[in-house]
């Protein structure tokens, strides 16, 4: 049996390392490649969408907007562009999912605090109590890094519309109330062409770990 061996070796050993080549092959082709899908409004809970824009179906994408953040600089989307970014709803008295929210937000900013490509945009949904030092101040309870994380104020109608008709996260409020927003635990991320490429319960660990996985493919996709 030996002697078999010895006289047959390379033989063994190339139909070894072949099979391994052609069982990693088929693994891989078989293995479905990672793919993240691209939002419009017609995907998505119609209670979250604006009716102007719940038809649409195509090529929908961020739209340019100009808010103003925690230090009194005016951000737009051009401070975004080329980058993966994560964008939600929020108001700094909000004692009941906005903290979760907020400190998941800390650990995404941690998770890529060297990358420039990455950055967060976070709104006010009360901008009439949401001032530039009130927001300050939140800024420096949750550790933003200035050039990471935005936060932003502006004028009501401008939010919501961009809260309903862009970022497709943020519920009505009262019917009586004109551009009444009610905030949703939705981190919504954007990709570096302006489009939206997942929805991520903010409260919730897992969905993190989701989502920094998706931000990580964005990056090389």
């Amino acid at each position: 049996m030996l002697e078999i061996l010895k006289k047959y070796r390379l033989f063994i050993g190339v139909f070894i390392v072949l099979s391994a080549i052609i069982l990693s092959l088929f693994y891989s082709a078989l293995k479905p490649e990672k793919s993240l899908p691209i939002y419009n409004p017609a995907d998505v809970n119609p209670e979250l969408v604006d009716s102007t824009v719940q038809y649409k179906s195509k090529y929908h994408t961020i739209a340019d907007f100009s808010f103003v953040n925690q230090n009194g600089e005016t951000i737009t989307q051009k401070d975004y562009e080329g980058t993966v970014y994560v964008a939600d709803f929020f108001f700094t008295t909000c004692g009941s999912i906005c903290p979760k929210m907020s400190v998941n937000l800390e650990e995404i900013q941690k998770a890529f605090a060297n990358n420039p490509k990455v950055k967060l945009l976070s709104h006010t949904v009360f901008p009439e109590t949401d001032s530039v030092p009130v927001l300050k101040a939140y800024a420096k309870k949750h550790n933003v890094i200035d050039a990471k994380w935005n936060l932003v104020t502006g004028d009501k109608k401008e939010i919501y519309s961009m809260a309903r008709k862009s970022y497709l996260a943020v519920k009505l409020g009262k019917p009586s109330e004109l551009y009444d927003m009610v905030h949703t635990e939705n981190f919504v991320l954007v990709d570096t062409k302006k489009r939206v490429r997942g929805f991520y319960d903010g409260t919730d660990k897992e969905d993190m770990k989701r989502l920094i996985e998706d931000i990580h493919f964005l990056i090389q996709e």
